[in-house]
């Protein structure tokens, strides 16, 4: 991966924070964009449309943040291909489909990443994260910052969260 600052690199957050953990990504895109690092764009939407495969091509490097319903914890960092067979409906798109959408389109050549943060409640409507979603926020936070400023996403690995014993008391840290 070229470390330079010439790199273009863009995340985008998407899910719908009204949603409660589902918010996750926008929540990571606003943390990032506070951060005013040098050579990255953010981006937050409720969801992947084709029109950021415009965006997408524009840059070298896209991280792609959402919220994951289970896997791994406090989140999961991968890279992934653009598919070249694109289908698509007028209501949601895979980062796969961008990224493919992206080269077909434009000639990108953009490498392509995905963070699924581990979210816990998504079934109510609310405009916030449940304690151990912001847990795995703050962990993935940590994780992608690291990333974009040395433009390194192979070597950086994601730490396990052991929350101190001050939240063992949090009403929904036993909640699945």
């Amino acid at each position: 991966m070229d470390r330079t600052e010439s790199c273009r690199l863009l995340l985008i957050g998407y899910g719908n924070p009204g949603r409660l953990d589902d918010g996750l990504g926008p929540a990571l895109a606003k943390e990032v964009e506070e951060l005013n690092l040098p050579g990255v764009t953010v981006d937050s939407d409720y969801q992947l449309t084709v029109e950021d495969a415009a965006q997408v091509a524009e840059h070298d490097v896209v991280v792609f943040a959402d919220a994951a319903v289970s896997g791994a914890e406090p989140f999961c960092f991968r890279r992934i291909e653009p598919k070249t067979e694109v289908s698509f409906s007028s209501h949601e798109v895979d980062p796969q489909a961008v990224l493919g959408l992206a080269q077909d389109l434009f000639g990108a050549r953009t490498l392509g990443y995905v963070l699924a943060i581990r979210g816990y409640e998504f079934n109510e409507f609310g405009e916030s994260l449940s304690f151990r979603a912001r847990v795995n926020l703050e962990a993935a936070l940590r994780f992608v910052n690291t990333a974009l400023r040395e433009r390194d996403f192979c070597e950086v690995k994601a730490e396990p969260v052991v929350p101190s014993a001050g939240h063992a008391s949090s009403p929904d840290r036993d909640q699945r």
